[in-house]
């Protein structure tokens, strides 16, 4: 199993979800290039100008580490780095679980990504002015869960260890994507995992995501926010059981 972790983040916010699955899969668990821990001086603007730089690391560590038969557990951003890693080698992959997805954050027409463009560039802008009072800002609206503060102020901590100038790049490359039309080239079983009051991945988009993706299933949980492995990991952990054991179809 192959945990990928969403923008902003790192491998840890894995760390209650994945003894889970230990005694069963062999667990790899990475940073993106210029995220958590690793070698910042490796991000290249050029490589990184679009999601496919991402899906072509994950391609890379795959063959260096040998890896077949993936199952690969995608957060937000991670979930299209993961459909596009699939669909440049499908064979690498068994099964492709999202965990709030989204092939484009902005509104466009029928299409409702949840953000209009006005409201990307003042996150962007935000983050290139004050970067902890961007973090500060958008912990809380993120996490959702306001009776357990302790989640918003811990998210808000590791946005915080990103390098600015990166995360910015990141965060441009992830809010911009427009990967609606690459959605039908999937060819691996999903599985979506939709949270409630998600003010970054809203339902609708789950579930467009759900019926552009041909063989896919569909679950809205109970968790509410934009990281349930974070806020809910006992219930990610037993929907994620429940697909690879064929309980959800």
């Amino acid at each position: 199993m192959v945990f990928a972790h969403g923008f902003g983040c790192d491998q840890t916010v894995w760390n209650r979800v994945v003894p889970a699955f230990e005694k069963e899969y062999r667990i790899v668990l990475f940073d993106y290039t210029g995220s958590g821990r690793s070698d910042k001086t490796l991000f290249s603007k050029d490589r990184y100008s679009s999601l496919d730089g991402y899906a072509l690391d994950l391609v890379e560590i795959a063959d260096e580490l040998n890896l077949s038969h993936v199952i690969f557990v995608g957060h937000s951003v991670s979930s299209m780095i993961g459909a596009i890693a699939s669909i440049l080698r499908p064979q690498l992959m068994d099964r492709l679980i999202m965990i709030g997805p989204s092939p484009h954050y902005m509104n466009d027409g029928d299409y409702k990504g949840g953000f209009e463009r006005e409201d990307i560039n003042e996150l962007l802008d935000m983050m290139e002015l004050n970067y902890k009072e961007w973090a500060k800002y958008l912990a809380p609206v993120v996490m959702k869960n306001e009776e357990r503060p302790e989640l918003a102020a811990n998210f808000e901590r590791t946005l915080c260890e990103n390098d600015p100038v990166i995360a910015r790049r990141f965060a441009e490359v992830t809010f911009t994507s427009d990967l609606r039309d690459r959605l039908a080239d999937v060819s691996v079983p999903t599985l979506i995992l939709q949270t409630r009051e998600d003010a970054i991945s809203p339902i609708e988009v789950g579930e467009y995501v759900h019926e552009h993706i041909k063989d896919s299933a569909f679950v809205l949980m109970n968790a509410k926010g934009h990281n349930p492995h974070i806020s809910d990991p006992e219930e990610t952990i037993q929907v994620i059981r429940d697909y690879l054991n064929g309980g959800v179809k």
